[in-house]
């Protein structure tokens, strides 16, 4: 990653493992902006997953698309964003619209996420559908700019591995 500017960072991983957590810490930490991605769902996707149906990639492209604008924007100035980005195509599609986005992949065992997803309020991510993110999420690989963190710590000390990986790129 150059760094004659400010990061540019995905936080990805399955829902539940700490990204929005993890995502505005990392950003704070990093003065660069920060975006909820799930913010920039459609309508239509938030319904679909409120109603325990897997989203799939043709759901997927307009948000994709979203988070690339987003990203593409904030080339220069830095910033953070969660996606899931469970696929590398996704990924791939990410970084054609920013070629130096770095991505955190917060990793953490089915047991252990699935505990955080029982245990919050508010999210439209049911735990039934846990599963099949678990089955899409394809690891970073070698060629890929990023790092797998583990998140079975405390959310302070997955964000301090988080900005350690960033700023060591």
């Amino acid at each position: 990653m150059s760094h004659h500017t400010a990061p540019l960072v995905v936080i990805m991983g399955v829902s539940g493992s700490g990204k929005t957590t993890v995502g505005k810490l990392l950003a704070r930490d990093l003065d660069v902006p920060y975006i909820e991605g799930d913010d920039l769902h459609p309508a239509a996707n938030v319904a679909k997953m409120r109603a325990g149906d897997p989203l799939d990639d043709e759901d997927r492209r307009p948000w994709l698309d979203e988070i690339a604008r987003w990203l593409a924007g904030h080339a220069d100035s830095g910033g953070v964003v969660t996606c899931s980005a469970l696929k590398r195509r996704y990924r791939d599609r990410l970084t054609t619209a920013a070629p130096n986005v770095f991505f955190l992949h917060l990793d953490g065992s089915p047991e252990l996420i699935a505990a955080r997803i029982t245990a919050r309020q508010g999210h439209f991510m049911p735990p039934e559908l846990l599963h099949t993110q678990f089955a899409d999420l394809e690891p970073l690989g070698d060629d890929e700019a990023g790092a797998a963190i583990p998140v079975d710590g405390k959310p302070q000390d997955t964000a301090a591995l988080a900005r350690a990986a960033v700023t060591s790129a």
